[in-house]
């Protein structure tokens, strides 16, 4: 794997990192009780910024190995189909197993984009922010294993 590739890699994964960890005292609050609308507009923003940093490291791999990104007005689940499957460019970058789950994070992120802070439900973010920690291990432990294997 081209060096320069793989550091640019490594700095989206230490930014998410550095994203949760400085979510801690909110991610942890809404454990102990459901969040207001402050609060939850935050984790709405920790969700969006979550996703929006996966799917720079996506763009990071598609444009080195593929050359392009996809882009009809599907682009952004274009990518992320496309992540899930080998092809003659490059290996798969996620597991299948955890696509269901980064489906819904994608899902969400696109509810944000378009819609107004008062719409958010707190239903449809628990498991999302309250899984974000234990879910972005498993994210990460997938694109390492893709930098090792490439």
């Amino acid at each position: 794997m081209d060096s320069g590739l793989k550091a640019k890699i490594l700095f989206e994964v230490s930014q998410i990192d550095k994203l949760l960890d400085g979510s801690k005292p909110l991610l942890d609050l809404c454990k102990l009780k459901v969040p207001d609308f402050i609060e939850m507009s935050a984790c709405a923003m920790v969700l969006h910024s979550f996703y929006n940093g996966i799917e720079k490291i996506l763009v990071l791999v598609f444009k080195h190995y593929d050359g392009h990104l996809p882009n009809s007005y599907k682009w952004h689940t274009e990518l992320l189909e496309k992540s899930f499957v080998t092809d003659e460019n490059r290996k798969q970058i996620f597991t299948i197993e955890i696509q269901k789950q980064l489906e819904e994070y994608l899902k969400f992120r696109h509810f944000v984009r378009h819609s107004y802070g008062f719409q958010l439900e707190w239903e449809r973010m628990d498991d999302l922010i309250n899984g974000i920690c234990i879910f972005w291990e498993t994210v990460k432990e997938n694109i390492n294993n893709f930098l090792e294997n490439s």
